[in-house]
């Protein structure tokens, strides 16, 4: 007699963001052809899993989504990819503008690592200070207005809850590793640790060996995020 399967499993974090993508109004689907892209009509498509980097998940692409959406505001929630040229750096000040709003959120809750961005602007959020929005940068006024909007519906009752459990999660699995006398577990073949001991860390180191170096006064080649 063959097993009948009555459920499939889902990470713990992937289902908090995609509640919190759905509680907005996205439906997420997977995609080997591209990084993230959003067709204005409800539609979110993400990398599959072969297509990212080590510390990227689908919790942390969704959750920058979602801060895309708050930078970009309401007259861009129904313009594909919000409104943004994903083929030029023309709106290269937006995206930092949403990495420091997505660095300060993050951090409220210790998640400021483990919900950094994938594609080369991960060079540019590593090296964002302890507090993001101080400084003279061109895109800090539009970090604060996007803030604004992150502390206030619709944003709020989504970023709150979701980012609430995300850390929940990740104290459960420290708690558990801490009650059972191991660090952490990995397989035998992975040289990196895992992404959730990075919780409750501050801004990432900007040492060279880290990539971050001095990149917070650079552009990275654009790509998709």
């Amino acid at each position: 007699m063959s097993r009948r399967v009555t459920h499939r499993y889902v990470d713990p974090l992937e289902a908090i963001w995609l509640a919190a993508a759905a509680r907005f109004g996205l439906s997420v689907t997977r995609s080997s052809e591209v990084y993230a892209s959003t067709d204005g009509r409800g539609g979110l498509v993400l990398g599959a899993r072969e297509t990212l980097d080590a510390d990227d998940g689908l919790a942390q692409m969704i959750f920058h989504e979602l801060c895309h959406a708050c930078t970009q505001g309401p007259a861009h929630f129904t313009s594909p990819d919000w409104g943004l040229d994903n083929e030029s750096p023309r709106d290269d000040l937006r995206e930092r503008a949403c990495l420091r709003m997505q660095a300060v959120l993050a951090g409220r809750h210790g998640l400021r690592r483990v919900l950094g961005p994938t594609t080369d602007y991960r060079i540019f959020y590593d090296a964002l200070p302890d507090d993001p929005l101080t400084g003279d940068a061109p895109e800090l006024l539009l970090a604060r207005e996007a803030l604004a909007r992150a502390d206030a519906a619709p944003f709020a009752p989504i970023f709150g809850p979701a980012l609430a459990a995300t850390a929940r999660v990740l104290e459960a699995v420290r708690a558990a590793e801490g009650a059972l006398g191991v660090e952490s577990a990995a397989a035998d073949d992975d040289a990196l640790p895992p992404l959730h001991r990075a919780y409750g860390a501050g801004a990432a180191s900007t040492d060279a060996s880290d990539g971050a170096g001095t990149g917070a006064a650079e552009t990275p080649k654009r790509l998709r995020t």
